[in-house]
């Protein structure tokens, strides 16, 4: 009977004794506490390299401040005034000017826009927000009527200025010089105003004067000014009247220019 193959018992080649190996104990793993020193090490080193890296430094401020900027206004056309003691303001070339009073501020390179009307060539009294304690300065209209050109011009800045209805009475007769010492005619309306006021420099109550000036045949000139009749003066009535009707041509020769000193911004 043959036997089966998982009958055969296995051979085995002897193999050469293995020596026995040497066990040493595992080494214990550095713990921070029993090396305070690795710590110190670390941040040192860390801190090495951000300052080699230029991290965290403090840049000191420069030594020498920025330079001021130094602005030097355009010439500014000057005219002799006709109102005794007060200014004139004079258009760009000269050609045209009014007078304010010594305490107003001409800002002939300044604009005042409103609905309806942009004021040129202009003056202030005062700074209070927006809307000055008072003001003036010339536009065109496009009417031929003096009369309406005079109470358009003085409702647009009531209007624009003080947001309030004003009251626009009757007007009366003025007349305007020219460069050749003819005059052509004006008429003068001065408006009130009423507002509710909302701020600080608002105007409670104001007045507008307006002159329209011109030969009827086209749009007309005008002249405005305006003030806050609480913080204008006593006489604000008498002076708006005044500066609207100082306005005239300005003849070449009485024509001159000055440049204002320069204003350093730091």
């Amino acid at each position: 009977m043959s036997r089966r193959s998982e009958d055969v018992t296995p051979e085995y080649e002897d193999a050469p004794r293995a020596r026995p190996k040497r066990i040493r104990p595992r080494a214990k793993q550095l713990k921070w506490r029993r090396a305070p020193w690795f710590g110190l090490v670390f941040i040192a080193l860390v801190a090495g390299v951000l300052n080699a890296l230029g991290a965290g430094k403090q840049h000191p401020a420069s030594s020498s401040p920025a330079s001021p900027l130094v602005v030097t206004p355009s010439p500014r056309a000057v005219v002799p005034a006709a109102v005794a003691g007060w200014q004139a303001v004079a258009g760009r070339d000269g050609s045209y000017a009014y007078d304010v009073p010594p305490n107003w501020r001409p800002s002939p390179e300044a604009q005042q826009r409103w609905a309806g009307i942009t004021l040129v060539t202009s003056a202030f009294l005062g700074d209070c927000g927006r809307t000055p304690p008072a003001g003036a300065g010339v536009a065109t209209e496009p009417l031929a009527d003096l009369d309406a050109a005079a109470r358009k011009a003085a409702t647009d800045v009531a209007t624009g200025a003080y947001g309030g209805t004003p009251d626009v009475p009757p007007g009366t007769s003025a007349q305007v010089t020219k460069a050749d010492g003819t005059a052509v005619p004006a008429r003068v309306v001065v408006a009130s105003v009423t507002s509710a006021p909302t701020g600080e420099c608002a105007a409670k109550h104001a007045l507008v004067a307006a002159m329209a000036f011109g030969d009827g045949s086209g749009a007309s000139g005008v002249v405005v000014a305006y003030a806050d009749t609480d913080r204008a003066g006593p006489s604000v009535r008498e002076d708006l009247e005044r500066i609207v009707r100082s306005y005239r041509f300005v003849p070449a020769a009485d024509r001159g220019t000055t440049t204002p000193p320069p204003t350093t911004y730091r």
